[in-house]
């Protein structure tokens, strides 16, 4: 009986979700095929690193970049696991024939584990019957063991050999989709177990060691061929620290912040083990502070963990990876070394443990989390405020364990000149330090901030950005151990007092302090409110006829109309402008706002000042009287 075919729709989701099924190493083999097809049939393309052996299957992205470990490859096409070329057709035609475990071994690349097979006796169990599994060392990963090693091996073959490659056997057929991320095997030697990674990549590593040749079907089981001799692994994380010389400083600081039992429990994580050497290089009070401190020292510990095991051979490109501490690295590779956040301080790499891998490193991470204000920066764009701050002697609230928020302005502000450090400069950077330490992200529109001079400066939500009064938070904030570091990017303004008190402070607005007062306005600007006034200045108000001028000033309610379309009922600062801005004036036109060579622009007048805070509103001073649409065309009465 035939069975109904399924409709195009339902056949395609079915075959989407086989595709989705794939493990990340048959995806990589799926993608090899496909660029390789055109050579024949079982053609994959593979790349291989320029000046090594090292050969990869090719994902999309490094087939683009043609490098792995930012190091250049070459492109070339072989047959696919599993299949030969036949002489006088093109590709690769022929399916491999299906022959025992140890035939196998000398057909995939791994003469040298034949030979040792031979050696040790383990022949007649993998030519006979039964179903095993084998990762088994490439001919390059023998002859790479050191003279000694090797010698102990074979010198005993019916003992020591014997062991060692039983250790790489599982009694049971494995093929790459069930080589789970995460998982163990237990090999046929003692039951000791297999460690196994499956990374989203597409590489499949055993105890670290790279697959390079998967799912070889023998009639007896699988070959999968590796790049290492793999050795049996009994210790923790834990014992790896409790017994190597070199991260003696690193065992005190495990024992002081109490990980002891997190390093030794069941689990796959990645140990960045700073040596001796790495803390010796750290300032001496500094690293005093940490280590004297259970929770700097506990986010510092956290910091070189990271949440998985990752093998140094899985790494073909740059990653970010999430450490315990809850920040990322950026894990990558530069040729043979691995590097961390772009540096390569890695000294020693894959040292496999029961629960994860060691790799040390010969500098110390330290998060942010576990750094005074004056630390985090260090790394920031502020070197020229933290000067400020030092000379005006106010070190004591960046380095204690006051609970601050450091506003800093980013060196560019300081490119024309750099502030004279008197008491009024003083009091004005302690204005730029708030009171409890803040995350931006819980910032909200309208919010009061009391710094430590006593003043309550207010937050500003805009779309694109993010501001305290007039400065607008620069880059994303740094949050240290008691402090939070937000670069800003001009020298905050304080408000002083009302529009009104500001204009009527300022010889500037003269003019137009005494029309505020002719229109009946100047109790709604002495008001509580978020006021945006551009601010005609009194060379404005001379620049308009003599006769205009005398009848606007002589006309209570036109005048009114033309203040009120200088004026906002929202908090408009020059950080908010980035695109262009329509603001309802209070007279009931829009006022257009755009930002033009970093002036803003109203209504395509350059404002002359911008930003002049007041306790409700902002004043920008203009130059010119701006003019609602069509007001000339019926013209002001007599």
């Amino acid at each position: 009986m035939l069975r109904p075919s399924l409709p195009p729709l339902l056949l395609l989701l079915a075959l989407g979700f086989a595709a989705a099924a794939k493990s990340p190493y048959q995806q990589v083999l799926q993608h090899s095929r496909l660029r390789g097809r055109q050579h024949g049939p079982n053609v994959c393309a593979v790349q291989k690193l320029i000046g090594t052996n090292r050969k990869y299957f090719t994902n999309c992205k490094q087939w683009y970049q043609r490098k792995i470990c930012g190091k250049a490859t070459v492109i070339s096409y072989e047959c696919c696991p599993g299949y030969e070329k036949v002489p006088g057709e093109k590709g690769c035609p022929a399916a491999l024939p299906l022959s025992n475990i140890y035939e196998t071994l000398g057909v995939v690349g791994s003469a040298t584990t034949q030979l040792y097979s031979d050696r040790s006796n383990l022949r007649p169990e993998i030519e006979g019957p039964g179903t095993f599994t084998i990762f088994a060392p490439s001919n390059e990963a023998w002859a790479s063991l050191s003279a000694e090693t090797l010698d102990s091996l074979v010198s005993n073959v019916n003992i020591e050999l014997l062991n060692a490659l039983r250790y790489h056997m599982v009694n049971k057929r494995v093929l790459t989709d069930d080589l789970k991320h995460g998982t163990t095997l237990n090999s046929m030697y003692q039951n000791l177990p297999i460690q196994i990674h499956h990374y989203p990549n597409g590489i499949v590593t055993v105890n670290c060691a790279r697959l390079l040749k998967a799912d070889h079907h023998a009639t007896n089981g699988v070959v999968h061929v590796i790049d290492k001799v793999i050795s049996t692994t009994t210790n923790s994380i834990q014992h790896i620290v409790e017994t190597e010389e070199s991260l003696e400083t690193l065992r005190a600081a495990v024992a002081a912040s109490d990980l002891n039992s997190l390093l030794e429990s069941e689990g796959q994580y990645t140990l960045l083990a700073p040596t001796n050497e790495a803390f010796e290089k750290i300032p001496r009070e500094m690293l005093n502070r940490i280590l004297g401190d259970p929770e700097a020292l506990r986010d510092l510990l956290n910091h070189h963990i990271l949440k998985s095991a990752m093998c140094a051979e899985a790494i073909i490109a740059g990653l970010t990876m999430e450490t315990l501490e809850g920040t990322t690295l950026d894990v990558g590779c530069s040729g043979e070394e691995l590097t961390l956040n772009g540096r390569p301080i890695i000294a020693n790499k894959d040292i496999l443990a029961t629960n994860g891998v060691v790799h040390f490193v010969n500098e110390l991470l330290i998060p942010d989390s576990a750094k005074t204000l004056f630390e985090l920066a260090q790394e920031s764009e502020v070197s020229e405020s933290m000067n400020l701050f030092r000379q005006a002697g106010l070190s004591s609230h960046l380095t204690g364990s006051e609970r601050v928020t450091l506003l800093a302005p980013v060196n560019e502000v300081f490119k024309d000149r750099r502030p004279t450090v008197d008491s009024n400069m003083r009091n004005l950077l302690l204005n730029h330090i708030v009171k409890d330490q803040l995350s931006s992200k819980y910032l909200y529109h309208g919010q009061k901030l009391q710094t430590l001079g006593d003043k309550e400066l207010r937050v500003f939500v805009y779309r694109n950005n993010l501001c305290i009064e007039n400065a607008c938070i620069a880059a994303h904030d740094k949050r240290g151990r008691f402090g939070t570091l937000f670069s800003v990017d001009k020298m905050l303004t304080p408000p002083t007092g009302s529009v009104m008190d500001v204009l009527k402070a300022d010889h500037r607005f003269s003019t137009l302090v005494a029309a505020i007062q002719s229109a009946g306005l100047m109790e709604n600007l002495n008001r509580p409110g978020t006021f945006t006034v551009f601010a005609p200045t009194n060379e404005a108000f001379r620049a308009m006829p003599q006769g205009e001028l005398n009848k606007l000033m002589g006309n209570a309610k036109e005048l009114a109309s033309i203040l009120k379309f200088h004026m906002a009922d929202e908090i408009l600062v020059s950080g908010a402008v980035n695109a262009l801005v329509r603001l309802k004036s209070m007279q009931g036109d829009k006022l257009e706002v755009s930002m033009k060579n970093h002036i803003i622009h109203v209504n395509k007048e350059p404002v002359a000042e911008s930003d002049i805070m007041a306790t409700n509103g902002v004043i920008h001073a203009v130059s010119s009287v701006l003019q609602p649409q069509g007001r000339f065309l019926r013209g002001i009465p007599d």
